[in-house]
């Protein structure tokens, strides 16, 4: 299973961008997907996830703001962030789960990150 993040970029505060997770190697509507992110100094957190049957599920620092879905015909999951915060600056990553939903310890699929930098 191969993982692709795109979509990262530099954004005022209050600005939105979308990031695209595209998967490839396996029938990615079967995996669970959620997007993590790191920022220099933190632990990784997991920031929204999406089961393979679409239920979702929210950082308590990100509800109301992001919003994560999938499009399967396009191998490919999405993570739309409006409302952007300095706090929010980090790399996102996105992974995938063994089965259908994202559970600590069975995320064996990783794909590169994308720097996301909120600043003025």
């Amino acid at each position: 299973v191969q993982l692709q993040a795109s979509g990262g970029g530099l954004v005022q505060p209050g600005g939105s961008l979308r990031l695209s997770c595209a998967g490839s190697g396996t029938i990615f509507s079967m995996h669970g997907v959620g997007w993590y992110r790191q920022a220099p100094g933190k632990q990784r957190e997991l920031v929204a996830a999406i089961t393979s049957g679409g239920r979702t599920n929210y950082a308590d620092s990100v509800k109301g703001r992001f919003t994560i879905s999938r499009d399967n015909a396009k191998n490919t999951v999405y993570l739309q962030m409006n409302n952007l915060k300095t706090e929010d600056t980090a790399v996102y990553i996105c992974a995938a789960a063994q089965g259908g939903v994202v559970t600590p310890g069975n995320m064996p699929y990783w794909g590169k990150g994308t720097q996301v930098t909120v600043s003025s």
